[in-house]
């Protein structure tokens, strides 16, 4: 069974670009990742590097920069699993983002020989699968995007709602407060709304007790920390044991 199939999977946010890094949460075990453009100062040719350092072994979805056609070519060219859109927030900018991902005659996505297309070895493969198998994720994060969901979801291609938590609570005027009452009042309306449309979600979550309170909700696609982060705090929780220590 491919690990997109499986009906929960976890994994972190990418967004270091080191080959090592990338290794590690290979060799971690994690079910997903996500790479991150939108918010690291990776470039293509990193994202290109890291994905085959990834494999085949772990599901490798790319956020874009942006729902912009020739940004979600270039990346889908890379040979990733599929891509994660940012900021979708109308029925106009669902169509674009999959419209740019799928090949005629479902939508525009242009054809070369990249690593997508192993080089030229297996085109005529992949011409024939990827409309079918990569995985189109849109962001839902924005509350224009709450008001206009219904007309999101019956936009046909889209494979997966990601819940955006942070940006949803800047644009209700509660920046970074995701446990606000009204924030997680959306985000439960968001979550209903994709199950009504049979559509999977997922969703970022700080702690793993949130992130097994989603597993438990029906969440699909579940980000458990950002890899930064992750290294910030345990680099700070080590000085600060051993300062403790020498006191």
């Amino acid at each position: 069974m491919k690990t997109s199939e499986r009906n929960q999977l976890f994994g972190p946010i990418f967004t270091i670009g080191s080959l090592q890094v990338a290794e590690m949460i290979k060799l971690a075990g994690f079910d997903w990742v996500m790479i991150d453009m939108e918010h690291s100062a990776m470039s293509l040719e990193t994202v290109h590097s890291c994905l085959q350092v990834f494999g085949s072994e772990i599901l490798r979805i790319v956020r874009v920069p942006g729902n912009d056609v020739n940004w979600i070519k270039r990346v889908l060219d890379t040979g990733c699993d599929g891509m994660m859109v940012p900021m979708i927030k109308t029925r106009e900018e669902a169509l674009i983002a999959v419209r740019a991902a799928r090949y005629p005659p479902v939508g525009q996505r242009s054809v070369g020989l990249t690593r997508a297309h192993a080089y030229g070895l297996r085109s005529n493969e992949y011409l024939a699968s990827a409309n079918r198998e990569l995985i189109i994720m849109l962001q839902i994060e924005h509350i224009d995007a709450v008001r206009n969901i219904d007309e999101i979801l019956a936009v046909k291609g889209i494979d997966s709602i990601f819940i955006g938590p942070y940006d949803l609570s800047a644009s209700m005027d509660l920046l970074g407060q995701v446990t606000h009452p009204e924030v997680l009042k959306t985000i439960d309306f968001i979550k209903n709304k994709c199950r009504d449309a049979g559509i999977p979600y997922g969703i970022f979550g700080a702690t793993p007790e949130v992130l097994v309170r989603e597993l438990n909700d029906g969440c699909k696609y579940m980000l458990c920390g950002v890899d930064l982060s992750l290294i910030s705090s345990m680099l700070n929780d080590l000085s600060g044991k051993l300062h403790r220590m020498i006191q």
